[in-house]
Parts: structure tokens; C-alpha cells; sequence
């Protein structure tokens, strides 16, 4: 159904039209594509804690 109401609004819009933010609607539609790619990628696995403790630091040479 959304995809049938768009048809008729893409076919009049150029990508090279102003879009949302300053940037054309090519961009605006790829900058969105990529955005997707990105929250649909694993999340990284945590950081180990890198700090040094207090006293390890004073026993060093």
C-alpha cells in the first residue's frame, strides 16, 4: 500500500531536489540506507577495563 502511494510522488521529485537538512534527496535516501546498514550491524564485543591499578603503578620500575 505505502509502496503504491510513493510511486506517484517519486515520479514527480528528482534526486538532485532540495531535500530535509541541505543535502538532495540522492543523498538524504542514501544517507538513510546507510544509517539502516549501520543499526543493523552486531554491536561491538565490550571493552576489557584498561586502567592500571594504583597499586601495580607504584610497584613499576
Amino acid at each position: 500500500m505505502a509502496l503504491a502511494l510513493m510511486l506517484p510522488l517519486a515520479a514527480c521529485q528528482q534526486d538532485s531536489d532540495p531535500g530535509p537538512g541541505g543535502v538532495t534527496r540522492g543523498e538524504a535516501r542514501a544517507l538513510d540506507e546507510a544509517a539502516t546498514m549501520l543499526d543493523s550491524r552486531p554491536a561491538p564485543p565490550p571493552l576489557v577495563d584498561a586502567t592500571v591499578p594504583a597499586d601495580a603503578a607504584s610497584a613499576a620500575p
